[in-house]
């Protein structure tokens, strides 16, 4: 167990964020999932947008990287071009 001030301080503030990055990327995943059951495509569409705005949040944070971030953005944008209007 860690003996100095900072130290414990500094465990605390780790289990903060784990628990915080997970709870994040968690959502994250479930916004995806959700997208990709989407087949109205003006729901889809407009529902990419949030889930973009989320994965670029979280790779702004290095929760993700920014190179998984595009490429889901990237798959998710052709699923919802593959779509029937």
């Amino acid at each position: 167990m860690a003996n100095h001030k900072s130290s414990i301080k500094r465990i605390r503030q780790t289990e903060a964020r784990r628990l915080r990055n997970r709870y994040y990327e968690k959502s994250a995943r479930t916004a995806v999932r959700r997208l990709r059951r989407m087949t109205n495509k003006a729901e889809a569409e407009a529902a990419l947008v949030k889930v973009s705005a989320m994965l670029d949040k979280l790779a702004s944070k290095k929760t993700i990287s920014k190179n998984k971030a595009s490429n889901l953005k990237s798959k998710l944008a052709k699923h919802i071009n593959k779509l029937a209007a």
